[in-house]
């Protein structure tokens, strides 16, 4: 199949070096950045340039941009696209997505699904995309209709060459707010906890637990911005939620409150192994 790629950094990277492994696929690439084009095509990752004279000929487009970009994207280019092309954007969000390219897709006739790989690394850009990023992972697929068998079934067909692991299917309310809690939040307490006067003097006196809770607080601020502001009320619910157990803890130390501490800890536990294992 041929396989156009809008966005070539770490997510649109990884997938055009997956596709281009394949001799069988053929993919076509664009990027804004034209270092990061030069080395695409110095790597064979994309063998052409996507753009309105070749767009028609892709049985599937993977739009890798920040949300915003990728709705003005498909806007600006969806009368170039054929209707029996499917498109799927990448984004870490969906509600603000989809709710605008599906019309977008109704109007020119091909199909958009929503798309999320779970799948990432603790750098971005091109450099740091591999074709195996997301073997075994997990893909979110948001379409219009979650009754639509075929098209799921034929998302699943064109993303088969990546090898994921599963595939999960939902509508976008229920992946903001899942995101959310699982990811979106782990970012804004990682963040927030490394700003402590305390973390510039924890050489020596730091392991694993330390690394597990500030991995995530070096991140991309401008992505992240835009994806927190688009999921605005999943992210408020979950902080809320958090503010509020973390305020039960303070008012128990506090007080000196050995009791309803202990409770507190136990719950937590108990709470982790429920849903996780130990």
């Amino acid at each position: 199949m041929t396989v156009g790629i809008v966005g070539l950094g770490l997510i649109g990277g990884s997938f055009a070096k997956a596709y281009s492994n394949h001799d069988e696929h053929k993919v076509l690439g664009y990027d804004i950045d034209k270092k990061v084009m030069e080395s695409a095509f110095n790597e064979n990752s994309i063998s052409g340039e996507l753009g309105e004279n070749n767009i028609a000929d892709c049985d599937l487009i993977l739009i890798a941009l920040y949300p915003k970009a990728s709705v003005k994207y498909l806007e600006n280019i969806a009368e170039y696209i054929a209707k029996d092309t499917m498109v799927i954007d990448c984004c870490g969000v969906k509600g603000y997505v989809c709710e605008r390219c599906f019309p977008i897709a109704e109007k020119y006739g091909f199909t958009f699904v929503g798309g999320h790989p779970m799948a990432g690394r603790h750098y971005s850009g091109y450099d740091y995309s591999m074709k195996n990023m997301y073997n075994g992972a997990s893909m979110v697929l948001v379409p219009s209709d979650l009754q639509h068998e075929k098209t799921i079934e034929r998302a699943k067909q064109l993303l088969s060459p990546i090898k994921f692991g599963t595939f999960t299917v939902c509508d976008a309310k229920r992946h903001d707010s899942m995101i959310a809690f699982t990811s979106q939040m782990a970012h804004v307490v990682s963040n927030a906890y490394v700003k402590s006067p305390t973390a510039r003097d924890h050489d020596g006196f730091s392991a694993g637990s330390y690394k597990d809770l500030t991995r995530v607080a070096w991140l991309n601020e401008n992505m992240w911005t835009e994806l927190f502001l688009e999921n605005k009320e999943s992210l408020l619910s979950e902080l809320n939620c958090f503010i509020k157990s973390m305020t039960e803890y303070k008012d128990a130390i506090e007080n000196d409150d050995a009791d309803t501490l202990r409770k507190l800890l136990h719950d937590g536990k108990m709470c982790k192994e429920e849903i996780d294992g130990i």
